[in-house]
């Protein structure tokens, strides 16, 4: 669509669009409507992580839309039991609330540690801490809990209940936990908020003093999830196991879906009637979550990831210290940051121009997200664009 078209579009305009349009996606690659191929780096935000329309998937949608497409969850929906089942299977997790996104497994998670401190416990606990810069969601819950003014705009006032410390600060931790405090939500990366990845020995901290005051400790890795960062999730990398944990994004490899995964004990505080949705685990993404997992949640295949992250990261350092156009690599696994001496965006236009696809995080970070599967030929070729537009 032209940026003439796109003024007279009827969708509401929410989205600062690029000025093209993606008409095909394969693989790593996509096409916009005049057939031009670009190397498409951002993985639809983390979403496309086995690349564009990975056969599989594929045919297990195909499969699931000749049986049955939707029921609601008033009945058994035997895919979703199989996909709850790998999901534990493979976590610390012992039971699956399925949502269709990651702002509503979110939502469930909040919800969760109300009414674990209230039904549970007993308190009149209602009050979960976060944390500056991090992101949650859009909704009026999600972007209350959201660390951040720019995604709060205009939308006072806020919903009440939330409490925001400072990210990976060991002293701010002596504030935690409040009389009030019901839940501590924290992402192990911070995407959205610059591609900061939380320290380990503050992560631990943090579990340490939730069991203690027996709060819920629940991890957003609705960006980390679904081996982003090298292992399945992110928190298998820190040495805790929380109690809750939201997923979505790479979990239906770009068919939404999104799920709460939590401990026997901390799902207790659910019951009929306490939570649902309509379409949280349709039987069409329960299918494309089961295929997506059942290839990415593999030893060899995450081995693999690393294998690729490592040499991404070892590269994008190089040229890092051969450029004053960057300023630092940042980042787990496959999420990666690059920070910027001048404006991001100004180096994603670029690249674009180029056949790459990338992100920003924040105004000085340049934001990496390959499809895990990615050729080291793909990579390459990210290099050397990163290379030709810091000679712009």
């Amino acid at each position: 669509m032209s940026e003439t078209n796109a003024a007279l579009s009827s969708v509401i305009p929410t989205y600062s669009r690029f000025p093209i349009s993606i008409t095909k996606g394969e693989g790593s690659y996509v096409w916009d409507e005049n057939g031009k191929q670009y190397l498409d780096y951002t993985a639809g935000i983390a979403t496309c992580n086995l690349g564009h329309a990975p056969a599989s998937v594929k045919e297990a949608v195909k499969e699931q839309l000749d049986t049955l497409w939707h029921c609601s969850n008033l009945y058994h929906i035997p895919i979703q039991e199989q996909l709850a089942d790998l999901l534990t299977a493979n976590t610390f997790a012992d039971q699956v609330f399925f949502a269709n996104s990651g702002a509503e497994a979110n939502e469930a998670a909040i919800k969760l540690a109300r009414s674990y401190a209230q039904k549970v416990k007993g308190t009149a606990a209602y009050e979960v801490v976060t944390f500056s810069q991090s992101f949650h969601g859009r909704t009026l819950a999600t972007l209350a809990a959201t660390g951040q003014e720019k995604i709060q705009k205009h939308f006072a006032p806020l919903a009440k209940g939330f409490r925001y410390l400072p990210y990976n600060d060991n002293q701010a931790l002596e504030d935690l936990i409040g009389p009030d405090t019901c839940g501590v939500l924290l992402e192990i990366v911070q995407g959205e908020g610059g591609v900061i990845p939380a320290d380990p020995a503050w992560v631990k901290e943090v579990a340490r003093l939730c069991k203690e005051h027996d709060v819920l400790f629940m991890l957003d890795e609705v960006q980390t999830g679904v081996g982003r960062t090298g292992t399945l999730y992110a928190y298998e990398q820190y040495e805790v196991q929380p109690d809750v944990l939201t997923t979505a994004k790479g979990l239906g490899s770009g068919i939404p879906i999104g799920a709460m995964l939590a401990t026997e004990k901390a799902a207790a505080a659910f019951e009929a009637g306490s939570h649902g949705s309509t379409f949280g685990g349709n039987p069409v993404a329960a299918a494309a979550g089961k295929a997506t997992l059942e290839v990415i949640a593999n030893t060899e295949f995450l081995a693999e990831v690393q294998e690729m992250a490592d040499y991404f990261r070892e590269e994008l350092q190089a040229i890092v210290t051969q450029s004053s156009t960057f300023t630092d690599v940042r980042g787990k696994g496959a999420l990666l940051g690059l920070g910027t001496s001048g404006k991001a965006i100004e180096l994603v236009h670029q690249a674009r121009e180029l056949g790459l696809l990338v992100l920003v995080a924040g105004e000085h970070v340049l934001r990496i997200l390959p499809p895990l599967n990615t050729s080291k030929a793909e990579v390459d070729f990210c290099l050397e664009t990163l290379k030709q537009i810091t000679r712009v």
